[in-house]
């Protein structure tokens, strides 16, 4: 039995709530849980509810807190009046919980008036509000109960829920999303888990996860994760691998409607001649130049050359990605116990999301093609299941426009939960992300966000989450978030927990940098660089170094 906090008043201004009464003002904050008992079919139940509002009812006179230096408690002890501060709380019911079912029920049985509300003991609290212990096959955790002592309520996400039915992890710069995402990946990689799993890096910030490999805490027997990282220069896209529309959308700006309407006479002549040629579907950059040029007449001469020249500068480059044979093999990006790294900084933000459109297309076509029995080549064949974290989301699935990755992204989360595709999001302006792309994430981690545009979208996009906690995310700490949908049986707020690897995203230290130029070692190592080369004088004798004069 919890501890009595208050009494109930009578119902709220909705059908699901409640209110009650208390002097309680430690334990009735919001996000609080708290219970009341009835009968339900000849058993006892402890219906759940979440504090959602709270308004002081009734306190001492006002003139009593006129004066900051003197307690308004002092004044009242030398009239002789108690000091009684009331407080009405709202609470909305969520249930009971049936672990038969491992769900709430809310038996919609609202409490009488006079009934004892009480705070739900931490050891209860754990047990309902996750699906899985910690450790436990298929157990991600992340941290602790926000309301309670830190440690006292465990929060653990179910794995197998948030990497199929896709998840989102949004906050604003500075608020710990991209830390948050490192706890959730080094519980993927731990023994429990040990998931395939590729992220897309725009920035570089998760080039540290490689100490997972040398961590104890991630090895168990003869299980030992892999973290493989590909730098920018090492990333390559096979020509074959794009389509019409990604080539159209890597030209350069300025492409007329009929250089458009020529490339795609020429990218389907060459299609065909290869196949009637019985070749290889690969080819070059020059093959689809010469398949441009074959269509040069007198009218449309200006267009020919317009787009031939639009063609070798964006795949004539020298170091292009763009490669007629060469690719990065499935196999290669994922396998059960690997976490790649998909380093994309420095490559500009149209060849991003063609990067991101083609493995995404692969991925889905192997995994469609291996769950069905029809994989033929090694391309097609991907026997596992794999969780892509896409960092800065709203690169590839803009709100504002519909980039050459956005279709391939909601294909995949609307179907790819029966493939064993799953999707997680990671973005610091939720408003700038497709609201159908982010209404489909499952799982939510909500960090702080104090941009209105963004607490709307989120408000919008994301419907599990009660406006009593939305109403918390300006207020939000470092290092604490919502956590909602699927993954748990509860919505709650969370402290995440401390990463065992270290954090690669920090900001620079700008003062401590500017003060280190003006070290002496610093000044020093300034003074030998600058320092002329004034070399061997006229006058000076040769050096003999094994008999020769130099």
């Amino acid at each position: 039995m919890g501890n009595l906090i208050g009494t109930v008043k009578g119902p709220g201004e909705k059908p699901n709530e409640y209110v009650f009464i208390t002097k309680d003002n430690e334990h009735t904050r919001i996000g609080e849980f708290v219970f009341y008992e009835t009968e339900i079919k000849g058993c006892k139940q402890s219906i759940i509810g979440n504090i959602t509002n709270r308004a002081l009812l009734d306190h001492l006179p006002d003139p009593f807190f006129d004066d900051p230096n003197i307690k308004p408690a002092e004044i009242a002890s030398l009239i002789g009046m108690q000091q009684q501060e009331l407080y009405e709380v709202t609470v909305e019911n969520i249930g009971y919980f049936d672990h038969s079912l491992k769900d709430f029920i809310n038996p919609r049985i609202q409490p009488n008036p006079g009934d004892s509300v009480y705070l739900v003991p931490s050891e209860m609290l754990a047990d309902v509000i996750s699906m899985k212990k910690r450790g436990e096959e298929g157990s991600a955790y992340l941290g602790t109960l926000l309301i309670r002592d830190e440690a006292e309520v465990p929060v653990v996400l179910a794995a197998e829920e948030f990497t199929s039915t896709h998840l989102a992890i949004l906050a604003s710069t500075g608020s710990g999303k991209s830390y948050t995402a490192g706890v959730l990946i080094e519980e993927l990689m731990a023994p429990q888990n040990r998931a395939a799993v590729l992220i897309v890096d725009p920035h570089n910030e998760y080039h540290t996860l490689t100490d997972i490999q040398k961590a104890p805490e991630f090895t168990e027997n003869s299980y030992r994760p892999k973290v493989k990282i590909f730098q920018p220069s090492s990333i390559k896209v096979r020509l074959s691998s794009l389509t019409e529309a990604d080539i159209k959308y890597l030209l350069p700006e300025g492409a007329s409607e009929k250089m458009h309407a020529l490339l795609s006479q020429a990218f389907r002549s060459l299609k065909e001649r290869l196949r009637a040629q019985n070749k290889s579907v690969n080819y070059s950059w020059e093959d689809l130049y010469d398949e441009v040029n074959r269509l040069k007449t007198d009218s449309n001469l200006s267009s020919i050359e317009g787009l031939k020249w639009r063609i070798q500068a964006r795949f004539g480059r020298p170091n292009s990605i763009f490669s007629a044979t060469e690719h990065i093999r499935l196999q290669e990006l994922f396998e059960p116990g690997q976490c790649t790294v998909l380093q994309l900084f420095g490559i500009e933000k149209t060849e991003q999301q063609v990067i991101v459109a083609t493995i995404l297309r692969r991925v889905n076509q192997a995994r469609m093609s291996t769950t069905r029995g029809l994989a033929t080549t090694e391309d097609e064949y991907l026997p596992y299941p794999v969780f892509i974290l896409l960092e800065e989301a709203h690169i590839f699935a803009p709100a504002s426009k519909n980039a050459v990755s956005t279709d391939i992204l909601k294909q995949i989360l609307s179907e790819g939960r029966k493939f064993g595709i799953g999707i997680g999001l990671i973005s610091q302006r939720p408003g700038k992300v497709d609201q159908d792309v982010l209404s489909q994430c499952m799982t939510q981690i909500i960090m702080r966000v104090v941009n209105p545009v963004d607490q709307a979208t989120i408000a919008e996009s994301i419907e599990c989450v009660g406006r009593s906690l939305l109403n918390e995310l300006p207020s939000l700490s470092k290092g604490q978030a919502i956590i909602s949908g699927a993954s748990l049986n509860l919505p709650v707020m969370c402290r995440i927990r401390k990463r065992i690897t270290p954090h690669g995203g920090e900001n620079p230290n700008s003062p401590a940098e500017w003060r280190k130029w003006f070290s002496e070692e610093s000044i020093s190592r300034r003074k030998q660089n600058q320092a002329p080369y004034l070399g061997k004088g006229s006058s000076d004798p040769d050096e003999i170094v094994g008999g020769i004069p130099v």
